[in-house]
């Protein structure tokens, strides 16, 4: 028998939920600050009244519901499913305050799009957008791909120990340190370093493409925190395509790709042991789809005459393909020209890059290259249970982190989220079929980019959008970002509320 919540279960809740709050309100207060200092007064009245409520509804769950109970497995995934959903609700306040947006459910895709590093906007005229408002979004990114419960532990590290199941919950399988608060910690610290190295190169770059300083900073800033963190959204309404340069964009491929390597790799390339990427699963499936796609891109894109020269198959194709694979979602082409001018082998080898994705337990999205490892895994087991004696033991391993026996519950767990992304790809196409306005083969395009929390569009998602298509995107983005168990959790949880024995 279900037990239903009691009134500590939701204490508990809230008291984290609170925190959550707390965090966002001290973000909100960068680009407060930056409005201040540029004369945005209309941002920075935006921004202060957005972190003044979440504060005080910070301070109000602390002083009502502060606890030193801990946290089990399901009042995790339930924190972490309601984080998500409440962070981008009160993300979305001071974006809708700010008159960007049409409507507050527009405003609330912008910040659920931040948040999920998926990265497609809906804001009008970006190109014209005060800087702290797009600095806010950027900013949004960031925390998104760290992880804003990986915020949490690491600011209120008093009580992290008792949170553990919130770094799994977040859809991190894996461990980096034996330690969470070490984990969170070395997460920052990759972060950090990432940060002033990135932001220097593309410094560099832009100074020497004509920039001026303070613009030159400015787009640095905020290309760093799209990129590393995987998440998409751009200064410019153009994307990366407004740069024109070969440099930017190498920086930017350098960074994609290493945000959407695992944290646990990174903790192997700092203690220098390469032979561990190399050996790695998701290393060896992402290399192995990625060449696939790319050979298949090719062949599609000179076979429909787009290109004919290794550079724009480089700049345009190569670029694309990483972009999406990375789940990055930068663009260097008009989103209409992957339908109208690609052909159809290479628009259909973006959409498998896609939905695939980055590797678990970093700051990409996607089905995840371990899921795909696993089940291609799990094919080969298979295959060689029926050729083999009925007599023969058969055993599978892989290599994460350490070798590790392929097991019934990995693969269907593995099978299980694979499923439960393509149905969301189908839902979000059938939605936007629904609308009579696009094309089969334009809404599964979009859908899965914003099922997999990728970015590149195809010019369905703009700020004219139906509400309904929107609300069913700000949906896949949230399941998509939490891989579904968080989300089922919690709605089992809010089942056993109201159908459920109470509990005593």
């Amino acid at each position: 028998m279900i037990l239903r919540p009691g009134a500590d279960d939701l204490r508990l809740i809230g008291f984290y939920l609170g925190k959550v709050l707390l965090g966002l309100g001290l973000l909100m207060a960068i680009p407060a600050v930056v409005a201040l200092a540029l004369g945005e007064f209309n941002a920075a009245t935006a921004f202060v009244i957005g972190a003044s409520l979440c504060v005080l509804v910070a301070a109000l769950t602390d002083l009502r519901f502060r606890t030193r109970r801990a946290l089990s497995w399901a009042h995790g995934m339930v924190v972490v499913a309601l984080a998500w959903l409440v962070g981008a609700v009160f993300a979305a306040v001071p974006m809708y305050l700010g008159g960007r947006f049409s409507d507050p459910l527009a405003a609330l895709f912008e910040a659920m799009a931040g948040l999920t590093t998926t990265g497609m906007s809906v804001v009008h005229d970006l190109d014209h957008t005060p800087l702290s408002e797009d600095l806010f979004r950027h900013l949004l990114q960031g925390a998104g791909g760290l992880g804003i419960l990986i915020v949490v532990l690491s600011l209120f590290a008093a009580g992290a120990a008792r949170v553990a199941t919130l770094y799994t919950a977040e859809a991190r399988e894996e461990r980096v340190m034996p330690n969470i608060i070490r984990t969170s910690r070395f997460i920052f610290v990759v972060g950090a370093t990432f940060f002033v190295v990135g932001t220097t190169a593309l410094f560099v770059v832009l100074l020497i493409d004509g920039f001026t300083p303070g613009r030159a900073v400015y787009h640095a800033v905020n290309l760093f925190l799209a990129s590393f963190a995987t998440g998409g959204f751009s200064p410019m309404q153009a994307s990366i395509a407004y740069y024109h340069s070969a440099a930017v964009e190498a920086v930017v491929v350098l960074l994609m790709i290493a945000g959407t390597l695992s944290f646990g790799l990174h903790l192997a390339l700092w203690r220098g042991d390469p032979r561990d990427v190399l050996r790695h699963l998701e290393t060896r499936t992402l290399a192995v789809t990625t060449s696939v796609f790319f050979v298949a891109m090719v062949f599609g894109l000179l076979r429909s005459g787009t290109y004919d020269h290794p550079v724009p198959l480089l700049r345009k194709g190569l670029f694309t393909l990483l972009s999406a694979v990375s789940s990055t979602g930068h663009q260097v082409n008009v989103g209409d020209t992957y339908l109208s001018d690609w052909g159809v082998l290479a628009p259909a080898a973006v959409v498998g890059a896609m939905a695939i994705g980055g590797m678990a337990s970093s700051t990409a999205g996607g089905i995840k290259a371990f899921r795909i490892g696993v089940t291609f895994k799990t094919l080969v087991h298979d295959i060689r249970r029926i050729l083999l004696p009925e007599s023969a033991l058969v055993v599978s391993s892989y290599h994460v982190g350490r070798r590790q026996i392929l097991r019934d519950e990995t693969t269907r767990a593995a099978t299980t989220v694979l499923l439960l992304f393509i149905a969301s790809y189908l839902i979000g196409a059938m939605t936007a079929l629904a609308y009579g306005e696009v094309d089969i083969s334009q809404a599964l395009f979009e859908s899965v980019s914003v099922g997999s929390n990728i970015g590149v569009s195809i010019g369905v998602v703009q700020p004219g959008m139906p509400d309904g298509l929107m609300a069913v995107y700000i949906l896949q983005m949230w399941l998509g970002r939490l891989e579904f168990v968080a989300v089922f959790v919690l709605l089992g949880y809010s089942l056993s509320m109201l159908r459920g024995q109470a509990s005593t």
